[in-house]
């Protein structure tokens, strides 16, 4: 007897362009509804006739009061959520995974770091903590992609920018960009957080939430003040199949939010 939840039916009530290649999908429920996702937490979202994908959630409640999912085209199923138009029906199962411990950050200052897409997982936590002033001290949100044009959210940027620090760098400059150019480590030294009072969370390609980790801990971070999201290749999202196993961790399970006192060892394997 299968232990997998089927999916439920999800409608999508809009879609709209991050950028050349990442969309963004706000889903209703068709009929009975997922439990409550939080922040950093993931579903298995099913395109009919393709297949299935873990996504994690970007936003807890979108224009039309349903979850948002920010997708890149990466290979045959995301493509096929490109693809989606409104009214369109999708399958989704969830929500799965650890989601960012913000009960730990609460009185404290939170730093977000984010490489590329991985802002998408993290922008629940901004929007949770903006909504939240009186139970979180500072936010400061470092933001880093390839390109100014691989930058998702950017015209959320200002908004951000009114009760937060927002620093945004590329790896490689663009036509009419007038930001930071270099890793977005490099925007810790403007910031220095203080170590007594922060909890960072980061997100992004595994080098990037390496580097920043090791810096931050260097800066004084207790490693366990410091949450990253591992990402590996999974296919049940209940811990059943084994496929997103990567030491002790099955990280559908067990992350994919995960201490970096946790963390460091298993960063320095290579996914295959």
């Amino acid at each position: 007897m299968s232990t997998v939840a089927p999916p439920l039916p999800y409608h999508v009530a809009g879609t709209w362009e991050e950028t050349d290649d990442t969309r963004s999908i706000e889903l209703v429920p068709a009929g009975a509804e997922l439990p409550p996702f939080a922040p950093g937490q993931f579903a298995m979202i099913y395109a009919f006739g393709v297949g299935e994908v873990p996504i994690s959630v970007s936003s807890l409640r979108g224009a039309h009061g349903g979850l948002v999912y920010t997708v890149r085209a990466v290979g045959a199923v995301s493509s096929a959520l490109h693809r989606l138009r409104p009214g369109d029906t999708v399958g989704l199962r969830g929500p799965y995974g650890t989601g960012w411990d913000l009960d730990a950050a609460a009185g404290h200052d939170v730093l977000v770091v984010a490489g590329g897409i991985g802002l998408a997982p993290l922008r629940p936590v901004i929007q949770e903590v903006l909504g939240r002033p009186d139970a979180y001290g500072r936010l400061a949100v470092l933001a880093g992609a390839r390109t100014p044009a691989d930058l998702i959210y950017r015209d959320q940027f200002a908004g951000w920018g009114e009760s937060a620090w927002v620093a945004v760098t590329v790896d490689r400059s663009g036509p009419r960009w007038r930001g930071a150019v270099g890793v977005v480590t490099a925007l810790l030294d403007d910031l220095d957080p203080h170590p007594g009072r922060t909890h960072a969370l980061v997100c992004g390609p595994e080098v990037m939430m390496r580097h920043t980790a090791r810096d931050l801990v260097a800066r004084g971070l207790a490693p366990h003040r410091v949450q990253v999201s591992l990402e590996r290749n999974m296919r049940c999202g209940t811990g059943h199949c084994g496929h997103c196993q990567l030491g002790p961790l099955l990280l559908c399970r067990d992350g994919p939010v995960v201490g970096y006192d946790r963390a460091a060892r298993l960063l320095l394997v290579r996914e295959m």
